[in-house]
């Protein structure tokens, strides 16, 4: 990805955060562009949060810096938060006051705020507009949220796992909502740790584990950094594959099957990627045939960033 050093508005240059003997962030370093969607993606403790509050200004780094909008966080502050709109993981308004009360008063914080009946309208919270936000639902509170950091038009939005929590219904509602804001060009950086969430919504992911960058490109170049198109996963209910040669004995019978180009062992179920996906179902099946092998649960699928995050990492982004 070529980019116009004019167009980078957010600059991250080796951050690190300790807490006493504990490293939350460590080094992280990367460049975010005028109108990106750009996704930190990783489990629950990752250093996702983290890494954003010290872009933000939220958090002080321990090392390194970060510039927003040409502006250093830790000497220009007041001019960072000026450029960026914020929606935190857990964001905690006035119950009693009205939707559209709420955002006025924050409107108020800022000199040229952006009008309120649009932005209900944007959020889809015009029909809510004088409800008490404590009879809002968990969908429309993370929307109230999201009208609240846009209502200085920012420069750069920072979403925190916006749709942790939500019913499927509600997370589709603000993907369609991150999108539009994507087509406005808005530039977005967002933590997930849902992977569909951040193929759908993001032009580069940020993978991150244990407050490290283990991979840094567009959804689909990191898929295919895999090398393979396809997966078939599938079990061996009649072996003990806690033992370690039994393990090898079938990932170098496994590794034999045309078109395999990498094996992973997630618990008692075995992945094979494959690039030639009909070749390899066929030579799996002649293998546990003349092996009288007994497989069950077999299915086929796409390759996807799990597959890449547990091929780096040998961990789950579903772990927690």
């Amino acid at each position: 990805m070529t980019t116009d050093r004019n167009d980078i508005v957010i600059e991250a240059k080796g951050l690190v955060k300790k807490y006493g003997s504990f490293i939350a962030v460590n080094g992280v370093s990367f460049e975010v562009s005028k109108g990106e969607v750009f996704g930190l993606l990783g489990p629950n403790g990752a250093g996702k949060t983290t890494t954003m509050e010290m872009i933000e200004g939220l958090r002080k780094p321990d090392g390194g810096h970060a510039v927003v909008g040409g502006f250093d966080t830790q000497v220009a502050l007041k001019k960072v938060k000026e450029v960026i709109g914020v929606q935190l993981q857990s964001t905690s308004l006035f119950e009693l006051l009205k939707v559209y009360e709420i955002i006025q008063m924050y409107a108020s914080f800022y000199p040229n705020p952006v009008p309120t009946e649009p932005l209900l309208t944007d959020m889809i919270l015009q029909e809510k507009r004088n409800d008490r936000v404590k009879h809002l639902s968990g969908g429309q509170k993370q929307r109230l949220a999201i009208a609240i950091a846009l209502v200085n038009d920012p420069l750069v939005l920072f979403l925190d796992e916006p749709t942790t929590g939500l019913d499927p219904q509600a997370r589709r509602t603000l993907w369609d909502i991150v999108l539009r804001l994507k087509e406005q060009g808005k530039t977005i950086v967002l933590s997930t740790h849902y992977m569909d969430e951040a193929h759908v919504l993001c032009d580069r992911i940020c993978l991150m584990d244990q407050g490290k960058i283990v991979a840094l490109d567009t959804p689909e170049n990191l898929v295919r950094s895999l090398q393979s198109d396809n997966a078939i996963e599938f079990r061996l209910p009649d072996m003990d594959l806690k033992l370690d040669h039994v393990q090898q004995e079938f990932y170098d019978k496994f590794q034999s099957i045309d078109g395999v180009k990498q094996i992973d062992l997630r618990k008692d179920t075995y992945v094979l990627y494959t690039s030639d996906l009909q070749a390899t179902l066929l030579s799996f099946i002649a293998l546990t045939t003349e092996e009288k092998l007994t497989f069950t649960d077999l299915q086929t699928r796409t390759s996807t960033l799990e597959d890449v995050f547990i091929h780096m990492t040998g961990r789950s982004l579903r772990e927690e």
